[in-house]
């Protein structure tokens, strides 16, 4: 359940493709990276009890959906403008100047999507055992959940990269950044109307 869950195209694959196409392995990793590094803060805030506590009230609940949904709407306006660039611009200029931010783009975009931490709340207690400390059960999960995401996106990285020839052709690479903007609108407009699943 958890590998379909991974594999099920979001805002985290989204931002992933943008930054590999434009940005090659690099870009692809450091985004990656900061995923799971979100998906660590996950695990912990589940541990603690605080994710329950997000969820279960509307007000944090709707500042985290509204933070990540203004992001989402950032990340897809920034990426829409990017297609006006000059394509035969110098990418290790670019790369230079922003190699910095994928690791936050990458982490931001998990973190902020409060639909993650509702999976955590509603999906991984059905496998919890009464009889054991819930806390290490909840810590073995979130790894295991973390591991295979590294993984997937690891081998998606990679075929993106394997097919880079076709993929940074100029008219490719521009409809391939419009689709990802207007994708990354759409992830907001939807997060910006998601609703708490408990109350």
């Amino acid at each position: 359940m958890c590998i379909c869950l991974i594999i099920l195209p979001g805002p985290d694959t989204a931002i992933t493709t943008k930054n590999t196409l434009s940005f090659g392995k690099q870009g692809g990793f450091q985004t990656l990276f900061g995923t799971c590094c979100a998906l660590c803060v996950h695990t912990f805030a589940v541990i603690v009890g605080l994710s329950a506590i997000i969820v279960k009230s509307a007000i944090l609940f709707s500042i985290i959906k509204y933070a990540g949904a203004i992001y989402l709407i950032y990340l897809g306006i920034k990426t829409l403008l990017s297609i006006k660039q000059d394509m035969n611009s110098d990418m290790s200029e670019i790369k230079s100047s922003k190699g910095h931010s994928f690791f936050l783009q990458g982490f931001l975009t998990n973190l902020l999507n409060p639909k993650v931490a509702v999976f955590f709340l509603t999906f991984l207690p059905q496998f919890l055992n009464p009889a054991e400390n819930s806390w290490s059960q909840f810590l073995i999960m979130g790894i295991t959940y973390i591991v295979l995401t590294a993984i997937w996106f690891i081998l998606y990285i990679t075929l993106i990269q394997r097919i880079n020839v076709f993929m940074k052709k100029p008219k490719t690479q521009k409809f391939i950044q419009g689709i990802t903007g207007a994708v990354l609108v759409g992830f907001a407009i939807k997060l910006a109307f998601e609703k708490a699943a408990f109350k």
